[in-house]
């Protein structure tokens, strides 16, 4: 049952006509990653790249490249996990299948890692300058790990029941960084940060182990979000339909037996070094600063070890397949997550933490009507405080009761109810100077910045246009409006000039130069962009530009707009100033030369003829 191992889990899916091997010399700077992209936007095969130029190891990428591929790969154990997730949601449901749930027992003994004298993870050595050598865009700042395993313990306690599994990007070449060392960028809400602070307290070094590759599950349980208590390593094991087996590295630091690599050393009390750039999932790159510094005293790997790898970019990409996955295994305990609350989703098209959309109810004053939102207010502020759900830069929420039938997964339909019902006047609620994502650079700072919450419960209380009236008027310097969605219009601006943390000064000549009665009030929202075009091309276009590139403490403003006891709101639509800032991280672009080397391994009779 499951994979034990990574080798394991290449010869299956070659078997199965799910995998691909690239026999050609491809480079691991820029060229593999490009060809993942293709290939994953194609719906393709894993990709194992046997002759990877100046690296003697093989490079395995797109393994969780589309979702039934990921189904496949823990085809063995998702039912169970399903069923144990409806079982703490109805514990009645033991009950009333007593013979499903009796069979449940042996996958609750997988939860148990189990210690090995030896693996062969730790048979051989190498050095990080003899790893693949992965970068994935131009303007990295060299080369990173980006399916890492970071494994640590508490320092309080040694072992397995405290530890922590997460993925945080790792750099092992460029920069500041000498041979033996390595960047940790972890964020907000991590749990190493825990350990790392710990570790802190007592001046002492945090011992840290890096795992690549490995049996699948190892990877999903390392971005699992987790109840608090229950250790990554448990998870893998029950994903992975096995018990873990765990050797000790010679530090005294654990490491699974059957890993392809493990990088063993520790984090420094209070040393850093400038990570990044890189290329990361919100579409732009997260820029150079400073975070904690590995110092890498073993790098371990096993016979045959093969180096999986992905790229990230504008989503969807292949780490999108992880937050579906996720979600078709913990969406039914989100009504255990927050009392009221029916469904949640975190957008990936718009880069995942910049909006959060959220399904809930009002239950407070069941014998009133049209009362507006007030539960769901309640049910948002716990949201905001759930872990990385507390990231959420823009979170809508909406009442189940006026729409039933309502999917959350259907943004256009979501969109629809929230923009048809909201009232600007009363139902925006900021947070100002507040934590946000680190990859997030449209707020005052780095993980600094500002949430809304927009909430709308009741009748719909507009008609949501879908053709522009025939007496809109702009004023100098805006052109092209678009209607992009019903009830949302889009308008070119011309180049933002500003100052970061400040309302732009024609944004706000924009809503000033409007009254309530004005045509333009017609759409309930308005969308200030730099290329119209681009913005209401796609519904996946508009949410990408909307949310990645506005911060709402700033980038909010309204027609007829009013502050009164603290309270903002508008009388008219509400206008989004999604321009890009001279602040904003820099987009990803492909490297031309790159793209036109790929495109010829595409030819007839070339090495991705029918993959891209």
């Amino acid at each position: 049952m499951g994979y034990r191992n990574l080798q394991e889990t290449v010869v299956d899916l070659e078997r199965t006509s799910q995998l691909k091997r690239i026999d050609v010399e491809v480079d691991p700077c820029l060229e593999v990653g490009a060809i993942q992209r293709r290939v994953y936007a194609n719906g393709g095969p894993a990709l194992l790249f046997s002759r990877v130029k100046g690296c003697d190891f093989p490079m395995l990428g797109n393994l969780f490249g589309t979702l039934e591929r990921a189904r496949y790969l823990f085809r063995d154990t998702l039912p169970a996990i399903e069923r144990l997730i409806a079982i703490k949601v109805d514990p009645g449901a033991a009950f009333r299948e007593l013979g499903a749930s009796l069979g449940l027992g042996r996958h609750a003994w997988h939860l148990l890692p189990k210690q090995v004298s030896r693996g062969p993870l730790l048979q051989q050595t190498t050095l990080l300058a003899q790893l693949p050598q992965l970068v994935s865009w131009p303007e990295d700042g060299g080369a990173f790990i980006t399916l890492p395993q970071v494994y640590t313990e508490s320092p309080d306690k040694a072992g397995w029941q405290k530890s922590n599994l997460g993925m945080y990007r790792v750099q092992i070449s460029g920069g500041e960084y000498a041979s033996d060392e390595a960047g940790l960028h972890y964020q907000l809400h991590r749990g190493i940060g825990v350990h790392h602070a710990a570790a802190l307290a007592k001046d002492q070094p945090l011992p840290v182990n890096v795992f690549v590759g490995g049996p699948p599950s190892l990877a999903l349980a390392a971005v699992m979000p987790l109840p608090e208590g229950m250790p990554e390593l448990a998870f893998a094991g029950l994903l992975g339909g096995h018990r873990l087996s765990m050797v000790k590295t010679p530090k005294g630091l654990l490491a699974p037996a059957e890993a392809d690599f493990c990088l063993s050393g520790y984090i420094l009390p209070e040393q850093t070094r400038k990570e990044g750039p890189f290329g990361d999932h919100l579409g732009y790159y997260s820029l150079a600063h400073d975070f904690p510094v590995m110092k890498v005293t073993q790098l371990f790997h096993r016979p045959g070890a093969i180096w999986p790898f992905t790229t990230v970019g504008r989503p969807p990409q292949e780490d999108t397949t992880f937050g579906h996955l996720i979600h078709e295994m913990t969406g039914a305990a989100i009504p255990d997550l927050v009392p009221g609350i029916r469904a949640i989703h975190a957008v990936d098209v718009a880069g995942v933490h910049p909006l959060l959309l959220a399904i809930g109810s009002e239950r407070y004053l069941p014998y009133l009507e049209n009362t507006g939102p007030q539960e769901l207010l309640t049910q948002a502020n716990a949201l905001l405080g759930q872990g990385q759900l507390s990231l959420a830069k823009y979170l809508l929420i909406v009442n189940q009761a006026d729409q039933p039938d309502l999917d959350i997964h259907d943004i256009g339909a979501f969109l629809h109810s929230l923009l048809s019902r909201i009232d600007w006047r009363r139902d925006l609620h900021f947070q100002t100077c507040t934590t946000i994502d680190t990859l997030d650079y449209s707020g005052s700072a780095l993980n600094a910045g500002s949430k809304v919450v927009m909430a709308a419960s009741g009748p719909a209380r507009r008609s949501l246009p879908t053709e522009l009236p025939r007496n809109l008027r702009l004023p100098a310097g805006f052109s092209v409006p678009k209607i992009s969605a019903p009830g949302i219009l889009v308008v070119q601006s011309e180049a933002w000039q500003g100052e970061r943390g400040v309302p732009a000064a024609d944004l706000i000549a924009f809503c000033r130069s409007y009254t309530q009665v004005d045509a333009i009030n017609a759409f309930p929202l308005i969308v200030l962009v730099d290329d119209a075009e681009f913005a209401a091309r796609t519904l996946e276009n508009l949410l990408w530009v909307t949310f990645t590139r506005s911060a709402p403490a700033s980038d909010i403003e309204g027609i007829d707009s009013f502050s009164h006891v603290k309270h903002w709101g508008c009388h008219g639509s509400l206008v989004v100033d999604a321009r890009g800032k001279s602040f904003h991280a820099p987009l990803l672009e492909d490297d031309p030369a790159v793209e036109r080397k790929v495109d010829a391994l595409g030819v007839t009779g070339g090495a991705l003829h029918g993959l891209i």
